[in-house]
């Protein structure tokens, strides 16, 4: 028999997902890596989350808009999976244009699929969080809500803005229902079906140009060679499934919501990366076992600008979670990692990784699904040396300083997993790129 030779398949579909609890800095690793593809994708979330990058000494900040939509020439795709808040989304390509950058609909596609984000969302969104003993730490801008009444087969689609007659019946249905959640449970005002209507009749004109089938556009161009960059917003640990689950956002954040929030088959993905902070963030309540407690928590937030791209809430801040990260790995079937921030730990005499938890006489070295463990679990630390000098600006690795190398190198043996890109400050060029 003739001997078969081995399918070496270009790279050409990559999803970047965040290992942690978001913010890892996936902004400028998308920004970054979608100079070189054809087509940036974002799979889910709404307007509750931001990716901040920063351009010669402009700083942009989205919450829906791919960051990819700085580049010339690049396409930029809202999947079916977001929920959509037409306000929001017509601000930012507004705020764009403000800003000299004029998004087309040849640069721009919006699924007509995409759930749509309604003030009763929003309202109702604050109102639940209002009444909860045990808060979330929600937004606000309505995502859960919304993501409930798409499941719920209630929710009112893109597609629908463009259409007044569904629409119409769409929101009379709805209204109906919540203005009697609204009156009776928490003895608010009803919300007024004409002004709703026409406000988003409004929203449907002015984004119609952008609206199209994006699962159909996407498998076209991937069938024509074009080379796709899923983006997701958020991390691993607020994934509804996967996450510290009540604490967590209401979308699939993980690398497989990627199929179901674009339309592409997982046959279609060639490469899983993920961003990851040098230490760890998480926005809001929940389990944060490497916590840093006292000035330190203060000293780095300060430093690492930890504050959400969206709400200003201050970032919670500690040390670096193997055990976190590992799981997402797993998971998302991570082949490669992007260490953001190193600089912010540049300062520090001695730097601690946690390698395991300990509760009532037990240790896990597997992230632990039961909340009581994860609430009141004890860090088993490693503690290496700092560097204690500056890695800001630095572009190849082997002028990093020793000690901030070896850090690097003692986190791929941890994790099992090549470490390809070190971002050593914010900008698109302090970037190191090992290979």
């Amino acid at each position: 028999m003739p001997k078969v030779k081995a399918n070496k398949k270009k790279v050409q579909n990559v999803v970047v997902v965040g290992a942690q609890w978001g913010d890892e800095g996936k902004g400028k690793l998308i920004d970054f890596l979608s100079q070189d593809v054809d087509i940036t994708a974002r799979y889910q979330g709404g307007n509750n989350a931001g990716h901040t990058v920063v351009v010669g000494e402009k700083e942009y900040v989205f919450h829906l808009l791919p960051s990819a939509i700085l580049h010339k020439g690049k396409v930029c795709v809202i999947g079916n999976g977001v929920v959509v808040d037409p306000k929001a989304l017509i601000g930012e390509i507004d705020d764009l244009k403000s800003k000299g950058i004029d998004v087309k609909p040849q640069q721009l596609k919006v699924s007509g699929l995409c759930h749509i984000v309604m003030p009763y969302h929003r309202i109702l969104d604050g109102l639940r969080e209002s009444v909860r003993k045990n808060k979330i730490g929600t937004t606000g801008r309505g995502i859960g809500p919304c993501y409930s009444d798409k499941v719920a087969r209630c929710g009112i689609r893109m597609i629908d803005l463009l259409n007044p007659a569904v629409l119409k019946a769409k929101l009379e249905d709805n209204l109906t229902e919540k203005n009697e959640i609204f009156s009776k449970v928490y003895k608010q005002k009803d919300f007024d079906f004409t002004t709703v209507y026409q406000e988003y009749l409004g929203y449907g004109k002015l984004l119609g140009p952008y609206v199209c089938d994006t699962t159909l556009y996407l498998n076209r161009a991937i069938d024509d060679k074009k080379s796709v960059l899923f983006e997701g917003a958020q991390g691993t640990f607020l994934d509804i499934d996967f996450g510290t689950y009540p604490f967590v956002t209401s979308s699939s954040t993980i690398s497989g919501g990627v199929c179901s929030g674009s339309g592409v088959a997982p046959t279609k993905i060639d490469k899983i990366l993920a961003a990851v902070k040098a230490y760890t963030t998480r926005v809001g309540e929940g389990p944060f076992p490497t916590e840093f407690s006292g000035n330190l928590e203060q000293e780095i937030r300060t430093k690492g600008k930890e504050f959400g791209a969206t709400t200003g809430r201050p970032r919670r801040c500690g040390w670096f979670d193997s055990v976190l990260v590992k799981y997402s790995i797993m998971v998302n079937g991570i082949s490669e990692l992007a260490i953001m921030k190193l600089d912010v730990l540049d300062e520090l005499k001695e730097i601690k990784i946690c390698t395991a938890y300990e509760y009532k006489g037990k240790r896990f070295t597997d992230f632990p699904m039961d909340f009581e463990v994860l609430s009141n679990a004890e860090p088993v630390y490693e503690t290496i040396a700092g560097w204690s000098s500056p890695t800001r600006g630095v572009t190849e690795f082997k002028k990093l300083p020793v000690n901030a190398r070896r850090y690097i190198q003692r986190l791929e043996k941890l994790l099992n997993v090549s470490i390809r890109y070190v971002s050593t400050g914010s900008k698109r060029a302090e970037t190191i790129i090992r290979y």
